[in-house]
């Protein structure tokens, strides 16, 4: 019997849980977050306030919600799923009748000691849903079209709702991450041959319809593909935020202008340095050797994640720890690319970094499942 085999055994049956946790997985989403306290800290000018503190307070919220997630069995999530996915699009309907406004978009609910981002909860909702429906469903049913029918409801749905907002981002990441969890699941690959093919063709066809009498964007919206394909086009307008984002990341080098000394979002001219572009200060306060560290942390977690599913003999949990590792993924790929002008800017927080509350708490509920699924697996 090893060490570890005879430690267990000698702890009551209630704490076995807590030993049973990826407590690397733990230390690696501390690491992360602050990472995150401390790029606050810095756009704050050397304060906590307004954003370093907050957002410390909510990833202690956010940790204790964690392992409350992970101590319940991963059965009883699985049969919740199908409610927290329902409950989560009652939520988006919410944001439409009485939703509060922000920033010109209409995605939070108020309700009191902060406000509720449903499009977020929606993210871990429609990867429980699905992981869910693909453990129930037969594998010879997978690929059969009637029951493809079903998932694309279940991501078209949400989909729609939070477009309306409108908030192209987390629809966008609400669409591939389910598309990719069927794609988990086993369903045959033509269907996303079609699915890839008739987006080619559909952004060719509007490309093709530029200066015609069938044109099928407003001549702005072309504009704002022309912008992000040549930020230099328009360097005081449309394109000004990516450029100053640019400057950031380039004047950084290898290792930085050092803790506090970035000069593009200390002089603000860095665009919402503390969410969206929180990695172009990083970039520049600490260079190419802290964007990669920061990249290595999330990729490490990635990690870790494919190996519990891999490890994992249930099909929901194994589903359900990959998709969340892709959400994951998602998150940080998407902001990454979006700051750095490989990918246009939509609007996506960089993962437990950037301030806000729905987001990290979410996404530290999932991380709860991820380690209930750990917990509980066979052994």
């Amino acid at each position: 019997m090893s060490y570890l085999e005879y430690t267990v055994k000698t702890v009551p049956a209630g704490w076995r849980k807590v030993l049973y946790l990826n407590w690397p997985l733990v230390i690696l989403l501390a690491a992360v977050a602050c990472v995150g306290f401390l790029m606050l800290y810095s756009v704050a000018g050397g304060s906590l306030s307004p954003w370093a503190e907050p957002q410390m307070k909510r990833f202690g919220l956010g940790l204790a919600a964690m392992f409350v997630v992970a101590m319940v069995p991963i059965w009883l999530w699985r049969n919740l799923s199908a409610l927290i996915y329902l409950v989560a699009l009652l939520l988006l309907v919410a944001v439409e009748l009485f939703g509060a406004v922000g920033m010109g978009a209409q995605r939070w609910i108020d309700i009191g000691f902060m406000r509720l981002q449903p499009s977020e909860v929606m993210k871990i909702a429609l990867v429980m849903a699905l992981a869910a429906y693909y453990d129930w469903l037969p594998m010879k049913r997978v690929s059969h079209p009637l029951w493809v029918l079903a998932p694309i409801v279940l991501i078209l749905a949400p989909t729609f709702l939070v477009l309306t907002q409108p908030d192209l981002g987390t629809a966008i990441l609400l669409m591939t991450a389910g598309g990719l969890m069927m794609f988990l699941a086993g369903v045959h690959w033509a269907y996303f041959a079609v699915v890839v093919t008739a987006g080619v063709g559909a952004v060719y066809t509007v490309f093709l319809s530029r200066g015609t009498s069938w044109q099928l964007l407003k001549e702005y919206q072309f504009k704002r593909i022309d912008t992000f394909l040549d930020p230099s086009s328009d360097p005081l307008g449309a394109g000004y935020h990516i450029t100053q984002a640019k400057i950031a990341m380039g004047s950084g080098g290898w290792t930085g202008r050092g803790f506090m000394q970035g000069t593009q979002s200390r002089l603000n001219f860095l665009p919402e340095k503390h969410t969206d572009f929180i990695f172009n200060t990083l970039a520049e306060e600490f260079g190419f050797v802290g964007g990669f560290s920061l990249l290595a942390l999330y990729v490490l977690i990635l990690l870790f994640c494919i190996v519990a599913a891999m490890q994992n003999r249930d099909r929901y949990s194994s589903l359900l720890i990959l998709g969340v590792g892709l959400t994951f993924f998602l998150f940080f790929a998407v902001n990454m690319s979006m700051v750095m002008g490989l990918a246009p800017v939509v609007g996506v927080p960089l993962p437990l970094v950037s301030y806000g509350g729905s987001a990290m708490l979410v996404l530290m509920i999932a991380f709860g499942l991820v380690q209930s699924a750990h917990i509980h697996r066979a052994r």
